[in-house]
């Protein structure tokens, strides 16, 4: 995770400090004063001081939910788990690849939440948590960690704490026996995390063992070659505070040496640099680059390191590199991954979530249209879907549908009021507050989502939910005097946590002028020393910043959209592409003569379909390369398209009754028989009856109990047409199969379908779901605790029944004041309570189009291949059809079937399926491997 990321302005200092010191001070007044300007302009809309108020309390309750949870169910644990209200300890779930390397049995989330507590005025609660992590944190694991999580989050955390720490000693009425503990712990973290830079390069390796460094025989690691460019370039500000504030000139030392080795490596011509870089040699491994995942923080540190150092060569590379950014990536509102030796070609046609940080950037930077841009068009994204998704097309359908709460865009939320003073981002912070407690607050703190079309949740939540979420949206509504200290005095790192301003004037042991060479002679205007005063970008014209958004409000709900990409541009009213993946024809000769000019050429199979494969030295020119280049990427979508069309997307299971009420959505494999919840948008609701025998592979022995219920049974022993007959014909309404594998879950595991018996079907009228063992579990948890427990199975999670919610929380209410009644008056009054396979045919995932057994599956295919790499894809009578028709995206109602469930109550509006359909499982295979090309 690459985190949030900003810094409000200066503080301190006076004549005596550094040049930059006075001009960041005066942005800082700019941007208050701008704020002042525009809130009081008449027709502004601001918002009220007391719904400001209001929605900061909201946050504030909020926070206690998550941190209560954490510190109730998961302390010492590293991270909460919201859907089984336990910690996750690493060793003790089962394996989530890299993801865990952020865990190291350091109770990750109190150390990354330190501040956040200072922030919201908690400073009692903050005094104990520094207190516990003292007593009880070991940071002597014998655990392999990602060095640069570990640095933002656990060394990024301890500094952060140490600084409001000393700040709140200093006021005098809290942290009095406060002796830089904290600070003592981060100095042993920061020493365990430099046997990473043993390389050649300086570059760090991306894991160290807190115990035993990198090259010990029992340290499990050293062995990689790569990095990503943000994992090396995202540690100056950590390290750098480090030093300053220990007088240890190591760490400083390390992080600039990491830093000048990337800066010495960009690509000369375009002034880019990849997202993965080789430790040891310096080369390139991944030659896309963009703004996002890999290299973000990268970006973001070379202008914080200016703003906390004082260091000119570091503005300076930012400013270099930005101007190249803007000339290739940013394509308004888009931000598109080009490949570094070919600038104008787009990489990919998906841009991940990450970005959503960069409009924050852009306002440090103080470019705030292209900011408001972007952050319009993230903005209408989360519209449509209520979250960001991870990753979404350039036509803005989903490409990774989860979410894990990420904080980006709330903190360019953030950066962007302050910047504008435009009460327009208040209700953007209004509605992510509505969204979080809407579809992902649970009992036990609040749900990643699993995916954003059904509603699912994973069990998940990570500590900079808490570290950085929080703090962005209660200094969006917070005012001046809400704060116990000055927020402009401190500097926020890509994990949001503060170092004050006063480190660049502090044990300054390294001179600040790095040797840097070859800059790119650029307008004046990119090498503004400091953001400009807003009140020259916006001469006071509150509406300034809506006329930007105004052509942008309807982007992502325009039929059909294609972003243009800057090759095509280019082109302008020149000549256009010799071919279009859409238009190709296989039997087509002039079409086989324009791919050989290309450098592609076509093999027959001897099953009948045929492989496209690029050569770009075998093309008739570079250009005629590009060419090729650009067919073979719109020819992967094109046949990634028509595979994903064959795949169902995943279902739900909401848990609707006391005390749950909708809250806890579980991710769902489809069947390929029985109902279509899709085509049923009212979806199947009642109690669930676990059925005897429990594998449903023979009559049902219960029907009693199953009848006009939804039936559990286990997976295992029979096909799952077999089980749904049985369950059908005891009277169920419906059926969750649970995994017999102990332990499956889906944070892991790929999406299941449960395909039919190879026999007609149609026989099968209910709706049948897969739940995983861990999904399963919650169920059976819910039964043994509440009895009755009822769900709704459907095709995506509906609002949650907030009458019923309401009305349990008055009984809950009612209850505690009958209780405290009874002990002050000795009252007797008594409250009533609310109260498996050949088994299952193929099984099919997601991520593997192979697996996958479609009823009705196409078996014209086209293999594409670059560099004699292929997938698979039409034969040659075919013409393949865009993927994209009319009204994909058009908000429309539709008359669909419903249960015949007087009980369902639930709001109809849901996203078409047409458009889930559409954007299901992208092939990423096929990008890695374009992404892998070099022309």
């Amino acid at each position: 995770m690459n985190g949030a990321a900003g810094c409000q302005g200066g503080g301190g200092g006076d004549d005596r400090g550094p040049r930059w010191r006075r001009p960041w001070k005066l942005l800082a007044l700019g941007l208050l004063s701008a704020s002042s300007v525009l809130a009081a302009a008449p027709g502004a809309g601001a918002m009220s001081k007391e719904e400001k108020r209001r929605l900061g309390n909201q946050v504030l309750e909020m926070f206690d939910h998550a941190y209560s949870n954490y510190m109730e169910h998961a302390y010492p644990a590293d991270e909460l788990m919201p859907l089984t209200c336990r910690g996750r300890v690493r060793g003790q779930e089962p394996s989530r690849g890299d993801v865990d390397d952020a865990l190291g049995k350091f109770s990750l989330t109190l150390i990354d939440t330190l501040d956040t507590l200072v922030v919201l005025n908690k400073s009692k609660e903050f005094e104990e948590a520094v207190k516990k992590v003292i007593k009880d944190v070991n940071l002597d694991n014998d655990i392999v960690v990602s060095v640069f999580e570990t640095n933002i989050r656990v060394l990024g955390g301890l500094l952060g704490g140490h600084s409001v720490a000393i700040m709140l000693k200093e006021k005098g009425e809290y942290m009095q026996w406060y002796n830089g503990e904290l600070l003592h712990m981060a100095k042993e973290l920061g020493y365990k995390l430099l046997p990473a830079f043993n390389t050649t390069s300086g570059l760090p390796y991306p894991r160290v063992n807190l115990k035993f460094g990198v090259r010990h025989p029992e340290a499990r690691t050293g062995t990689e070659t790569d990095t990503c460019t943000a994992c090396a370039g995202t540690l100056i500000l950590e390290f750098a505070a480090l030093s300053r504030f220990t007088g240890t000139s190591i760490f400083e030392e390390y992080a600039r040496k990491a830093l000048d080795f990337i800066w010495e490596k960009r690509q000369r011509s375009s002034n880019l640099v990849g997202v993965t870089i080789n430790i040891h040699t310096g080369d390139w491994v991944r030659k896309d680059s963009g703004v996002g995942a890999g290299i973000d923080s990268y970006y973001e540190y070379l202008l914080k390191a200016y703003v906390l150092l004082g260091d000119d060569s570091f503005l300076e590379r930012f400013n270099t590199h930005y101007d190249a950014i803007m000339r290739y990536i940013s394509q308004p509102p888009l931000l598109l991954d080009v490949h570094i030796h070919k600038p104008m070609l787009n990489a990919r046609t998906w841009m991940d979530s990450l970005l959503a940080f960069f409009p924050g950037l852009q306002v440090l930077k103080g470019d705030i249209r292209p900011a408001i841009e972007t952050h319009e068009m993230l903005y209408q994204v989360i519209k449509k879907h209520n979250f960001l998704p991870e990753a979404f097309t350039t036509d803005f359908r989903v490409h990774w549908a989860q979410h894990p709460l990420r904080p980006e865009f709330a903190e360019s939320t953030y950066f962007l009021y302050k910047a504008t003073g435009d009460p327009y981002y208040l209700e953007v912070g209004k509605t992510l507050i509505e969204n979080l407690n809407k579809y992902a607050r649970v009992p036990c703190g609040f749900a990643a989502m699993k995916d954003v079309r059904t509603g699912s949740h994973e069990d998940r939540m990570d500590s900079f939910f808490l570290a950085e979420m929080f703090k962005y949206l209660y200094l969006l509504f917070a005012d001046k005097e809400d704060m116990i200290f000055d927020i402009e005095d401190y500097i926020f790192t890509t994990e949001a946590h503060l170092l004050p301003l006063w480190l660049s004037t502090t044990n300054q042991t390294i001179s600040k002028k790095n040797t840097t060479t070859e800059y790119t002679e650029l307008d004046d205007s990119n090498f503004d020393w400091t953001c400009p005063n807003t009140q020259i970008l916006f001469p006071n014209d509150p509406m300034f910043a809506q006329s930007i958004r105004e052509p942008l409000k309807n982007v992502v709900d325009k039929s059909c959209p294609r972003g243009i990409s800057r090759a095509e541009e280019s082109l302008g009213s020149g000549p256009k592409p010799p071919l279009r993946a859409r238009d190709f024809m296989a039997s087509n000769p002039e079409h086989l003569e324009i791919l050989k000019k290309m450098g592609v050429s076509l093999i027959h199979l001897k099953d009948g379909r045929v492989q496209l494969v690029q050569h770009a030295v075998q093309a008739a020119s570079s250009l005629d390369a590009e060419d090729g280049l650009r067919f073979m990427q719109e020819m992967i979508e094109l046949s990634s398209q028509q595979q994903k069309e064959q795949q169902l997307p995943p279902r739900a299971v909401q848990i609707v009754s006391h005390p749950f009420f909708g809250r806890v959505v579980l991710t769902a494999g489809p069947a390929q028989f029985g109902m279509d919840l899709s085509k049923h948008k009212a979806g199947t609701r009642g109690f669930v009856a676990t059925i005897k025998p429990y594998n449903g592979c023979s009559e049902i022995t219960n029907p009693e109990a199953v009848k006009e219920k939804i039936a559990l049974m286990q997976r295992g022993q029979c096909m799952f047409a077999e089980k749904a007959r049985n369950v059908q014909k005891a009277g169920a309404i419906g059926g969750i199969v649970i995994d017999d594998n102990e332990g499956s879950s889906s944070d892991t595991a790929p999406l299941f379908q449960m395909a039919g018996d190879g026999k007609n079907t149609d026989d099968i009228t209910i709706p049948m779901l897969f739940l995983f063992n861990k999904e399963g579990n919650i169920i059976l948890d819910a039964i043994r605790e509440y009895e009755a427990v009822e769900v709704l199975l459907s095709d995506k999670a509906k609002d949650r029944d907030l009458e019923m919610e309401n009305m349990d929380q008055k009984l809950s209410e009612n209850d505690s004041h009958k209780q405290n009644s009874e002990e002050a008056t000795s009252a007797s009054q008594d409250v009533g309570a609310v109260s498996e396979e050949p088994e299952e045919g193929e099984n099919s995932d997601v991520n593997d189009p192979d697996s996958l057994s479609p009823a009705h599956a196409d078996s014209d295919s086209i293999s594409i291949s670059n560099q004699d790499s292929y997938v698979p894809g039409t034969d040659e009578a075919s013409a393949l059809e865009p993927a994209c028709t009319q009204g994909d995206h058009q908000p429309q109602e539709q008359k669909t079937e419903t249960e015949s469930n007087s009980k369902v109550n639930w709001d109809n509006k849901v996203q078409p399926m047409e458009s889930i359909l559409a954007d299901w499982n992208e092939d990423i295979e096929a990008f890695e491997m374009m992404e892998k090309d070099e022309l």
